[in-house]
């Protein structure tokens, strides 16, 4: 499959760019060394998902960073984004992989032991565990997992198949990324607190320089 970095992969979407043109925002993320994009917009019209994504892509263009779509294959598809991450109830991990072949990066979110122990993980590039904490980005019905509840549903993904990418999501920022890293997440997947920061390249490049701090702590230990 894929090789992704989840370093700091950087959410960004209308709901939480802070005012800013999402195209700026992105570049501001990347600079601040986001290693993944992931363009979430629950609210625009397809059209306008796809100019956005376009947007985005030729911003970032010349930085590598790689741009996933959340949840739409279309948009995906015609934006010639990099892939996509979805949901337990979107469309299946199956049929992204067959609409948008073998090269594409499909990630999938994982909130339970049932998911975790039946995920698609030979279909998938990562792995996406959450909520660890409360997020008002995301109206979450199911109460957050905790850093144990992460480390217990990471350890299944990776006796599954080791060496699989796994990272975390909901509510993490600068003061509790090195806990869920300790805990085994190979990055964090982060939006408010990065998008909505009066200086996002900034507030990038702190929590990247927690997060690789905490994986070489982790590799030491």
């Amino acid at each position: 499959m894929n090789a992704v970095d989840l370093s700091v992969y950087a959410l960004v979407g209308p709901d939480h760019s802070g005012g800013r043109p999402l195209d700026a925002l992105a570049t501001q993320l990347v600079q601040g060394g986001a290693s993944l994009l992931q363009l979430r917009d629950k609210t625009s019209s397809t059209r306008d998902m796809a100019a956005s994504a376009r947007a985005i892509r030729a911003a970032i263009g010349t930085a590598g960073v790689p741009l996933l779509i959340n949840d739409r294959v279309d948009v995906a598809l015609a934006a010639e984004a990099d892939g996509v991450h979805i949901g337990w109830d979107d469309i299946a991990a199956e049929d992204a992989r067959r609409l948008l072949g073998p090269d594409a990066i499909i990630g999938l979110s994982i909130k339970t032991q049932q998911q975790a122990e039946t995920a698609p993980l030979d279909i998938l590039d990562y792995v996406c565990i959450g909520g660890v904490f409360v997020t008002t980005s995301k109206n979450n019905p199911e109460p957050p997992v905790g850093v144990s509840g992460f480390g217990a549903l990471a350890a299944i993904i990776r006796g599954r198949k080791p060496g699989m990418p796994v990272g975390a999501i909901a509510g993490i920022d600068s003061s509790n990324a090195a806990d869920v890293i300790a805990a085994g997440a190979d990055g964090v997947a982060v939006i408010s607190a990065l998008s909505l920061a009066s200086d996002p390249k900034a507030a990038t490049q702190a929590l990247r320089a927690i997060v690789d701090r905490a994986v070489s702590a982790r590799e030491r230990a």
